[in-house]
């Protein structure tokens, strides 16, 4: 298993890869021609295997005869991908090449309204989320000032003077209290240094 997946990595994707590259690099329209029908015919046995491994995994050799199918396919020699192309998928692509079109286009056109129809409920859960989200923020302010005392709320009522919290206030009062105390304290010692 594990041999078969390194074989089809390195020999039916890399090696493909690396020649279609020199055929763009070389414009060659025969090289372009040739790589152009192995990947079609690769695209193929992919998604046939998706299915057929789920049914033939069990069956003796199977994975060995899926590495000497790829080798078959890329052998200058037996020209399997040119085969397979020439003899079976071009002619059943240009009898149902209609078809597979108009499907292609309801797909598209079917996946496009699908696209829009779940951008709309995702974007309307997204807003029924934060409205519920915003009502809750409100609740746990209305919650926060419910807490307060009456007597917190009577002083913040009574401190009409001040829009400064009694927190904030008490603060200040214990600064003013300070430069009291030591104002007096030197008036103290200046008085008995008097006497």
């Amino acid at each position: 298993c594990c041999l078969f997946f390194f074989s089809r990595l390195i020999f039916g994707t890399l090696y493909p890869a690396y020649y279609s590259y020199k055929a763009v690099k070389s414009k060659d329209i025969k090289e372009y021609v040739k790589w152009m029908m192995y990947w079609i015919i690769f695209a193929l046995f992919t998604t046939a295997e998706t299915f057929t491994d789920i049914f033939l995994c069990w069956f003796p050799f199977y994975y060995e005869l899926k590495i000497a199918f790829v080798a078959w396919l890329l052998s200058p020699y037996t020209k399997g991908s040119s085969l397979l192309y020439r003899k079976f998928v071009h002619p059943t692509l240009s009898s149902k090449e209609k078809e597979i079109d108009d499907c292609l286009v309801q797909a598209k056109d079917r996946s496009y309204d699908a696209l829009v129809h779940f951008g709309k409920r995702g974007l309307n859960v997204a807003a029924t989320a934060a409205v519920m989200a915003a009502s809750k923020g409100q609740g746990a302010l209305s919650e926060r000032l419910r807490s307060f005392s009456m007597q917190d709320l009577s002083s913040i009522r009574g401190d009409s003077s001040s829009t400064v919290p009694p927190s904030v206030t008490v603060r200040t009062s214990s600064k003013q209290s300070q430069p009291k105390t030591s104002r007096s304290a030197s008036e103290g010692t200046g008085s008995s240094g008097k006497c």
